[in-house]
Order: structure tokens, then sequence, then C-alpha cells
């Protein structure tokens, strides 16, 4: 992999000259106990070894990454994976000690981290609230054992609601359940009793979402050789959405994204920021980075990650090092492990304001639109507006548009729409 071009970087550190904005940071954590049956994300078990040296190497990442200067003013934090809380407390600890000495937390940040029940117990809780984690996003699923063992989960429905509840003595008041509806063998009425008994928890926020076979994972390859159960079919998917929404918005819970819900004023601040263009670094593998209309992400190989950003003692029985590991310890910089620099057009810009934009209920605001494109809405999607409000999956709101509920059932196919090459 070739590091980015001089051009390139040189656009990438522009930023430094621009009054500083308000940044988001991402850190990808890439291990977990064991992986999930329906997982492709990048992540798996490693050894306690490795996870040392991870840790390292991110927080050199975080001392040594120029895209975002040095005291940019940070507003949301998110740790996710992988597992994240299958580190030790004190390399949490470290690293968000590196990330308040390089940047400046704000001290209303909201600051999450991913969480599987099966490896939060009170002690591991109590390290996160003191470390600074003031959010939990907790990888319930399900609250069925049998489904919970068919995703190949680590954690029992009884645990998951103890964590919840050692959560609350630790002192976290903003907790996120993840929820997952569409599984195996799941009914209605199966997947109606998880969403009552998870309102009787009464976490802050819900994130709901319907389970997506991925290529290349043991779902995958179950469902190729017919072992397993019937997945509920396009009419039963639909059909829990819709009872996810109205059962949700019964308990006070009110959609603010295609899958999320959230009390008032409890809406996940970092995702939002996705949605709506926020400026976000992301530090690990992977992990992906939106800065100065620049879109980019690291590299996905963990050898190389440590080769390059490992302290010279993690290489020290290394029997020759690697041209990308030299040229690090000449240069200093993470560019060796930026890959897919691109600077977005005008028009990738605007069709990511409208694609992602209208996966919030509030739907996209034309002044913003005109304010930071210089056109009206209208001239550039007029077409497009008329012919989704005709057919019923856009409404024209007092400050814009947004998704009609059909809409939101098609929104694939609708969104696609917005793209203009």
């Amino acid at each position: 992999m070739a590091a980015p071009g001089s051009a390139a970087l040189s656009a990438l550190s522009q930023a430094e000259a621009l009054p500083r904005p308000l940044y988001s940071l991402y850190l990808h954590i890439p291990f977990c106990v064991k992986k999930c049956r329906y997982c492709d994300f990048l992540s798996g078990p490693q050894d306690e070894e490795t996870r040392e040296r991870y840790t390292r190497a991110l927080i050199n990442e975080i001392k040594m990454q120029t895209i975002c200067p040095t005291g940019s003013p940070v507003d949301t934090v998110f740790f996710g994976g992988g597992t994240p809380s299958v580190l030790s407390g004190s390399q949490i600890d470290r690293i968000m000690e590196a990330l308040h000495s390089f940047f400046s937390i704000q001290e209303d940040a909201e600051i999450s981290m991913e969480t599987n029940p099966g490896t939060a117990d009170d002690e591991k809780l109590r390290v996160l609230k003191t470390a600074g984690i003031n959010r939990l996003s907790l990888g319930v699923q399900s609250m069925h054992d049998r489904e919970l063992a068919l995703l190949g989960r680590i954690h029992t429905a009884g645990q998951a609601r103890q964590t919840f509840e050692k959560a609350r003595k630790a002192g976290f008041d903003n907790i996120n359940i993840d929820l997952m509806s569409a599984l195996p063998g799941q009914s209605l009425e199966s997947w109606a009793d998880t969403l009552e008994q998870a309102a009787r928890w009464a976490p802050e926020h819900i994130s709901a979402y319907s389970l997506i076979i991925e290529e290349g994972t043991p779902f995958a390859a179950m469902y190729e050789n017919g072992s397993l159960p019937a997945l509920p079919d396009e009419d039963t998917d639909r059909e829990m959405y819709h009872y996810t929404g109205s059962f949700l918005a019964e308990h006070g819970y009110q959609r603010y994204e295609i899958s999320n819900y959230a009390l008032p004023g409890r809406e996940c601040r970092h995702n939002s920021g996705y949605w709506t263009g926020h400026p976000y670094l992301g530090l690990g593998i992977g992990a992906a980075s939106y800065v100065n209309g620049t879109r980019f992400s690291n590299c996905t190989d963990l050898r190389e990650y440590l080769e390059v950003l490992g302290r010279e003692k993690d290489r020290a029985d290394a029997t020759e090092q690697t041209d990308k590991a030299k040229q690090a310890e000449k240069t200093g910089i993470t560019s060796l492990i930026r890959t897919d620099l691109h600077s977005l057009s005008a028009e990738e810009q605007m069709e990511e304001f409208m694609f992602l934009g209208l996966r919030m209920t509030k739907g996209v605001r034309s002044a913003v639109f005109t304010e930071r494109f210089g056109k009206s809405i209208e001239q550039v999607y007029g077409r497009i507006l008329e012919r989704h409000i005709s057919q019923g999956v856009l409404e024209k709101t007092p400050g814009g548009y947004r998704l009609t509920d059909r809409g939101v059932d098609v929104s694939n196919y609708v969104l696609a729409d917005y793209l203009l090459q």
C-alpha cells in the first residue's frame, strides 16, 4: 500500500490553518472474546500481549497524527469494535490520558464505549466510569437465551440484565442497549417480548437493527447449507419494524434515525454527527475518517499497523523490518497507515448530505443545504423531490424534507436516487 501523495496530505493539513472545528473521535478496538456467527466486523480474539502492543500503537497514533492539530476541541468520543471492554482498566486509562493530552476534550463531551455483557464486571464498570466513559452501549441483542446461543453471543439474557443493573450502580446514567430483530427462528411474539423487557429496564437509548446475513460469516455458510433456522419473511420483518416504533413510542422513546430510538434529549450525539456531516477522526486499524472534506481509512492489517506504530521494543526480536516500518521511524508520520484517501467533490458532498441526512426522522433542512453549497436544494434535486413526494415516500416539512413511513420501508431504493453521478 502506497502512502498518500504529498498533495493529498497537504490538503488534509490545511485544516490546521482553518478555524478549529469541533471534532469527533472514533477508536477501533478490534478484539473480542469470541467472534459472533453473524459478525463481519474487523475484529477477533487475540492474546494479552497483542492487546498490549495494540494499545501502545494506538497511543502512538494519537500522539503522531497531524490531521487534527494538537489541542483540537472534541465533543464526542466513541470506542467501538470488536469489544473495547476486553481491554484492561490500565489500558483504557492510558488511552484516555493520551486523548486528553493531545486533544481538548470538552467538559460536556459524550464519551461512549461498546460493552459486551460478558466482559463487564463490577470492577471493570467502576474503572470505565472513573476513566471518564459516560455512556455505555451494551450489546444485548436479545432477551431469549436460545436466540443468543444461536447468534454466538457469550452472555445469557440474565447476565445482560445483571450487567445493566451493575452499570446503573456504577453511576452510568446514559446507557444504550443494542437489539436485533429478524433473527433465524424468531417470531413477532418473541421480538415483542424482547422489546417489552427492554422497556422495563428503562435505558436512555435503544438501537434496534434487523439482522443482515453478511457474506463470509458462519451465518452465511449455515444459510447456504440449510442448517440455519428459517428467517422471518420480508412482511414479518417490516411488521417487526413498525411494531418497534409504535411500542417504543408508547414508552417514551422517539425514533430519531431509521434504527435508533431515544428518550428526549438522549440521542447519540456521536452517531448523529455521522449523519449530519460532522468531522471525525478514526484511530486504530480499519477506522474511517472524514476531515476537511476528505475521507480516508486506516489499514486493516493488524501486523502492518503494529509494525508502523509499535514501539521499538515491540520489534526488538524481529530479524528484519519492513520498508514501511523503517520509513515510519525516519518520518514519524501516520500517513503510512492511511488508505482510500479521497477528497469529496461538491456533488459528492451534496449526495452525502441527502442520503445520510434523510436517515434522520427530522430529515434535511433546506437552509443548511443552501448555506453549505450555495444552491437551493430544489435547484439540484427538484425533479427527484417532486417524484418522491408524488410517490408518497417523501414529504415537505416547514424547513425542508423528510422520508415518510413508506419511504423508510424502501429507504435503500429512495436514498439511491440522490446519487448525482
